[in-house]
């Protein structure tokens, strides 16, 4: 279990705005150069490759908006609003299916939003059953099927049709129990919604269960998220993902609501950072890394144990051997040698489904050395260290000549004691976990190009 440390200067002094690495390159190498076209030839490849699939499903409609929130979202109490959105998405799955090989598992399959059970049961059958129609899902319950619920959107039977459609994995957002919060962020949630939708889960057979926190929200103190944290710990969940609040008001529209006045300092921030480590590792769960938590027999925990543990657009995963095809408004894929985004509003979607286009709107293509250093960056986010020797033999490059700048580099950390730097490899120290998105940064050569940073949050 790693002691992690907590050095105020260090932090202050390193905690600049970089990527959070969900892929490399990052969204922010897209371009609208990137055609359907290219996204056909890589749809080629993906087949040709003999991976098996995982799918992700964007559904934007939520009934109210939280302040904080950075997704891309469609804030109506009109349920029929879904209608014609959802049948468009049926269109789209029937296009994209029409891609790809027909024989290639789905095991992993994902619904996001947005608030996923803002559709009503018989739209969720159907999604599930148009999806089951044209790509080769499981029928044992061995793939892994998630998705995310607000407490607030579900009741009993809603989870157990969710179970019954074939989900076995669910994310529970809470962000925090503290009523001045809550209102602070528009986000008013009972304890009892969380508790019920908790227990309906494991009452239906949820295989895990994952529960979603936010530091940094308005008038949070040291105090108050540890009461929030405890209750999360009595609740013992399998994960627990706790997100650093990234608050840009000037990308973020809905963020403009919360007074600034209230945002807890950044110290402050620190500090319940480290308390929930404490907390959490005292209480049996491993720091997987960055802002996930999870028991030592959860399938995250394990994955990282055996070398598998890998990142995508959802945080940390298990299945690094996946393409992912994205379905829905702003939803990003990873197809052959390629990421791809949709459309991000409905009247684009609309228009491209109906003129019987795929939604993809922008993209990059990745080329070699984009492998090399994502390669890099994924075996430091996820798994602290790296050997050069196995990585050379995996990347056929002698690391220390292709990466001889990054390792110059890197010594100003391994002198500050972030890292261990020798003839052997790098290793992250525990010291240096919190500040593994700047430990990255320095193999991302797009950093070294002009950026907006805005367009990051901060490390801590």
């Amino acid at each position: 279990m790693p002691d992690i440390t907590f050095d105020l200067e260090l932090i202050k002094r390193y905690d600049r705005a970089g990527p959070r690495y969900t892929s490399y390159p990052t969204a922010v190498q897209f371009t609208d150069e990137y055609t359907l076209d290219d996204y056909r030839r890589n749809a080629d490849l993906s087949n040709r490759s003999g991976k098996d699939l995982s799918l992700y499903f964007h559904l934007p409609f939520c009934d109210t908006i939280c302040y904080y929130c950075a997704c891309n979202k469609v804030i109506t109490k009109d349920r029929s609003k879904a209608d014609p959105y959802l049948s468009r998405l049926h269109k789209e799955i029937e296009m994209q299916a029409s891609l790809f090989d027909p024989q290639r598992k789905v095991n992993q399959l994902h619904w996001g939003g947005g608030t996923p059970t803002f559709i009503s049961h018989d739209q969720m059958r159907e999604l599930m059953a148009v999806t089951r129609r044209h790509f080769n899902l499981h029928d044992d319950d061995s793939g892994e099927y998630s998705i995310e619920i607000d407490p607030r959107e579900v009741t009993g039977d809603s989870i157990a049709l969710l179970r019954e459609i074939g989900f076995n994995r669910m994310s529970l957002g809470v962000q925090d129990f503290n009523p001045a919060v809550q209102k602070a962020v528009n986000r008013i949630q009972t304890e009892e919604q969380t508790l019920s939708a908790l227990a309906a889960a494991r009452s239906e057979g949820f295989k895990s269960i994952s529960v979603d926190l936010i530091y940094g929200l308005p008038l949070q103190t040291v105090d108050s998220f540890a009461e929030t944290l405890q209750k999360i710990i009595d609740i013992n969940p399998d994960r627990l993902s706790i997100f650093n609040y990234a608050h840009l008001p000037e990308l973020f529209k809905p963020q403009r609501r919360i007074n600034p006045e209230d945002m807890p300092e950044a110290a402050v921030k620190l500090d319940i950072l480290k308390m929930s480590i404490e907390r959490l590792t005292q209480a049996g769960y491993v720091y997987i890394g960055m802002d996930h938590f999870a028991k030592p027999d959860d399938e995250l925990a394990i994955a990282q144990k055996n070398g598998k543990l890998y990142r995508n657009f959802q945080g940390y995963a298990t299945h690094a051997d996946c393409d992912l095809i994205g379905l829905g408004i702003t939803s990003i894929g990873t197809v052959g040698r390629s990421f791809a985004q949709n459309v991000k509003t409905l009247e684009e979607y609309s228009e491209r489904i109906d003129a019987g286009q795929l939604a993809v709107f922008r993209g990059v293509e990745i080329d070699d050395d984009d492998i090399i250093r994502r390669n890099a960056i994924m075996q430091l986010i996820c798994h602290f260290q790296l050997k050069f020797s196995d990585f050379e033999s995996n990347n056929n490059i002698n690391f220390k000549q292709y990466f001889a700048d990054e390792l110059k580099q890197l010594v100003p950390m391994h002198e500050d004691g972030l890292i261990e730097l020798d003839d052997e490899g790098i290793k992250v120290t525990d010291k240096g976990r919190l500040l593994i998105r700047n430990i990255c940064m320095n193999f991302d050569r797009y950093l070294k190009q002009p950026q907006d940073s805005k367009r990051f949050s901060k490390a801590i």
